[in-house]
């Protein structure tokens, strides 16, 4: 008796599948529109009041909705059908985005409350959306083709975040504040439309009558009992808190390095350009055998690029440790995120997507924030090499205290 084939699993495999085609898009156009959004009202906050701290407080009043109901969004995708939950909050984009447009032309009558208001508004939906979204992905691709799928996604998502800011710009200078905004209404139509096409899948299996917090419990206990989930969202989460120097990079451009406006563009996009290329090598190659060990070996490549940077004093040295650090966070992004669908069961996904979205979202704010604080005490260039040895220290810590996440290997699809 013949052995039956294996599956495909090559990437064209998994592009072959019109309903991950569909949610490829759905997340290219929501991603470019956010992104397009977010400089346009940046920009245009900044041009009403003409103060710093505006655009700080933007930040908390999307970050802070989110990150807080971003556990009761978790046992939400657990407990409901996830295509609907993405229905709903790309709807809710859609309607923000409209009234961006309305609000754009009177601008400096009506102030800034009201945009803080809709910004408000994308926070909550954010906080359902974030974990439904990679649930729901989980649900369209063969389990065979997940980590195919997480590089295609992880690439598409990287190039949408470095064209959407670049988008919003050009729109706001050709077609002002509203053209951007109805622009970015029509992407967020055609995310709408993208995820319509693709069938209902099957309600996640969860216990009837159980409160949600009881919900909310079961699955933090399911990450912190598993190395795997809580030893790669740990990484990421001190990688960034302390060896992140994106916030300090107009400090660089004009004090340590002076190359000005146009060397501040060049070192920002520079880590973007590194994660998008290896990011697009990992569709064809995806990091299955030995992942944890080379998710270790990445995030102690990025705290050595951040020690290379923090002491350069030299641009292109610099630019190149941003690549480089790129090309690693890209890799620890693409195993983290391939994690994440393969070592949660499907009732489990909306919870997990949530508790690693609040590390990624406190890595993110706190960073900021961490890195002004130590520049402020250390110095600049100290306070970013000294978080680069910081980083080493943690992948240390981490591969000691995990041997499970030392030993994880990807290429096993079989349910754990």
């Amino acid at each position: 008796m013949s052995a039956s084939p294996l599956p495909d699993t090559s990437s064209r495999a998994v592009l072959q599948l019109p309903e991950f085609r569909a949610m490829l898009l759905a997340a290219v156009t929501s991603t470019l529109a956010g992104r397009a959004v977010a400089l346009t009202v940046a920009y245009q906050l900044y041009q009403i009041t003409k103060d710093p701290l505006t655009l700080g407080v933007l930040g908390l009043v999307e970050a802070i909705p989110a990150l807080s109901l971003a556990l009761l969004g978790g046992v939400v995708a657990d407990r409901n059908d996830r295509r609907r939950i993405l229905l709903a909050t790309i709807t809710v984009e859609i309607l923000c985005a409209g009234g961006f447009a309305l609000y754009a032309p009177h601008a400096a009558q009506l102030g800034i409350w009201p945009i803080l208001a809709l910004i408000f508004t994308l926070g909550v939906a954010r906080g359902f959306s974030d974990p439904a979204l990679p649930a729901f992905q989980a649900q369209v691709v063969p389990r065979e083709l997940l980590l195919r799928a997480s590089a295609w996604r992880s690439s598409a998502w990287q190039a949408a975040a470095i064209i959407g800011p670049a988008l919003g710009g050009v729109l706001y200078a050709s077609v002002g504040a509203a053209g951007a905004y109805v622009f970015a209404f029509v992407l967020f139509l055609v995310s709408l439309a993208a995820v319509m096409t693709v069938k209902p899948k099957p309600r996640p299996k969860f216990t009837p009558g159980e409160p949600v917090w009881d919900s909310v419990k079961v699955g933090l206990a399911f990450v912190v009992q598993r190395q795997v989930l809580v030893g790669s969202m740990a990484l990421d989460l001190f990688s960034v808190l302390f060896g992140g120097a994106v916030a300090l990079l107009p400090i660089f451009a004009s004090d340590i390095l002076a190359v000005g406006p146009v060397g501040l563009g060049v070192l920002v996009a520079a880590p973007s350009v590194g994660a998008l290329v290896i990011m697009l090598y990992a569709t064809k190659h995806p990091p299955g055998r030995n992942a944890g060990r080379t998710l270790l070996l990445a995030v102690a490549g990025f705290g050595v690029c951040m020690v290379t940077f923090g002491l350069s004093r030299n641009f292109a040295l610099s630019v190149a440790a941003l690549i480089f650090a790129g090309v690693f966070d890209g890799i620890s992004m693409v195993i983290r995120s391939a994690t994440l669908q393969l070592k949660a069961p499907d009732h489990m996904r909306g919870r997990v997507n949530a508790v690693s979205g609040m590390f990624i979202g406190a890595s993110n704010e706190l960073g900021a924030f961490e890195s002004g604080i130590a520049a402020k005490l250390l110095g600049t260039a100290r306070s970013v090499w000294l978080g680069g040895i910081v980083t080493l220290i943690v992948v240390g810590v981490t591969a000691y205290l995990a041997p499970e996440l030392r030993a994880m290997d990807l290429t096993d699809v079989a349910e754990d």
